[in-house]
């Protein structure tokens, strides 16, 4: 375990018209109706992050999970820049010490739905603490916030009259990187659902609201996408509170 986000244009999001009721299956291939969000912070400096960025990638392809790794800048200074890193990635992980009431940041990291954290290398602790979230899900599956994507919109309703932050991440499906200096020096490191953009087009306090996405439709083909609506606390980033995610239609690197 070590102790211790690339800001630019949003690529496109196109989904076709879904309606996504409270336990309702995708109805495209490739697109996930409120997974398990789960959140790996790492670095391609750090050498206990290889493993975790494995795990993640494995995480990726299940159905019931939506896998973001997040690369943080503050291993940079080792001698090995992380091409994926960005500073608002750390701030995110800074704002989660914050509300998760955590001493220091760390990587490798994973947040699961915004409220569970635990080492990203420690399978067995992490496939627990997606259990827990799941059978929370399960619970509150009647209150949780629903999410319709129609064409370069999307309309969420029900749920919590919480403050909320509505994002779109855009992501990367794989990279194979050759680290030429820093702790992994000399390895080829393959790392998944790499978070490129993270944009807030909005807010949600438990009333139905309609936001537009405001990205680029041509461009969508590039990456995968997601529709998060995060609990935002005084403290920092809350509990999420509802997800939607389209797989990345490119084809992953090869090694």
């Amino acid at each position: 375990m070590r102790s211790m986000t690339r800001s630019g244009r949003i690529v496109s999001f196109v989904a076709a018209a879904v309606t996504l009721a409270a336990g309702a299956a995708p109805a495209v291939a490739g697109e996930r109706a409120d997974p398990v969000v789960v959140e790996l912070f790492t670095s391609q400096g750090c050498n206990s992050c290889p493993p975790a960025d494995a795990y993640l990638g494995e995480l990726a392809k299940r159905p019931d999970i939506l896998a973001l790794s997040w690369h943080v800048d503050y291993w940079d200074y080792i001698g090995w820049k992380d091409p994926f890193a960005q500073h608002a990635f750390t701030a995110r992980q800074h704002a989660y010490s914050r509300s998760l009431a955590e001493r220091y940041v760390y990587t490798p990291q994973m947040v699961i739905n915004g409220h569970l954290q635990g080492i990203g290398s420690e399978r067995s602790d992490i496939e627990r603490l997606i259990g827990e979230a799941k059978s929370e899900q399960a619970g509150a599956a009647a209150r949780r916030p629903r999410v319709t994507l129609v064409g370069d919109s999307v309309h969420i309703e029900g749920g919590p009259a919480a403050p909320s932050n509505v994002w779109i991440a855009v992501f990367d499906a794989q990279h194979w990187t050759a680290v030429e200096q820093g702790e992994n020096a000399g390895q080829r490191l393959g790392e998944y659902n790499i978070v490129r953009e993270w944009t807030q087009i909005g807010k949600y306090d438990g009333k139905p609201v309609t936001l537009k996405l405001g990205v680029d439709m041509a461009e969508y083909e590039k990456s995968g996408c997601a529709i998060v609506v995060q609990q935002q606390t005084p403290d920092g980033p809350g509990p999420i509170l509802a997800a939607y995610a389209i797989d990345p239609p490119m084809k992953p690197a090869k090694k």
